[in-house]
């Protein structure tokens, strides 16, 4: 089983650098993270199932950009993607992805950013990061709640449907 947190930590990188450089190659992503400033990566004794997952969860995010670049940018006007520090940038991304998707719960997802921005962001990021994730990852929450809410009607009018023609009197022949 793989570490989540290396998964993550390493989807982080890879997804920087989709963001600087655009579509790469797994050999390309491979030798772009070896040459990453996190020290605590080790492309070489990586697994390459871990490279393969990270890689994947770094290119569902770059993919699902746009929708994240929109929230954030709701969520926070003065502040849309063009102006964040790519690092940050980055972490958003990769965190609203993961919320979004019902990959990780909002906690993990936003405590993990919140993480990752301490280690490498500026010092106010963590708190940035912080707030806007806990707004989307509310609002993530609330549209998941409401289409379960509407499932469960949907279901209970189904149910009351059927309970109401098999109750009815048969009509004389």
């Amino acid at each position: 089983m793989s570490d989540p947190r290396m998964v993550r930590r390493l989807a982080f990188v890879a997804l920087f650098q989709l963001d600087a450089r655009g579509e790469l190659t797994d050999d390309e992503l491979v030798a772009a993270v070896a040459n990453s400033e996190d020290p605590s990566i080790d492309a070489d004794r990586i697994a390459k199932s871990v490279q393969a997952e990270a890689f994947e969860l770094a290119r569902a995010a770059y993919a699902d950009r746009k929708r994240c670049d929109d929230v954030m940018k709701n969520l926070s006007p003065e502040w849309p993607a063009y102006r964040q520090a790519a690092v940050d940038r980055a972490l958003l991304r990769l965190a609203h992805f993961e919320m979004y998707s019902g990959r990780a719960s909002a906690a993990l997802a936003i405590d993990s950013a919140v993480e990752l921005a301490k280690e490498f962001s500026t010092e106010k990021s963590p708190g940035f990061i912080n707030a806007l994730l806990d707004a989307a990852g509310k609002r993530i929450a609330g549209k998941k709640s409401k289409k379960t809410a509407a499932k469960a009607s949907d279901a209970s009018t189904d149910a009351a449907a059927e309970s109401m023609t098999e109750s009815a009197p048969e009509e004389p022949s």
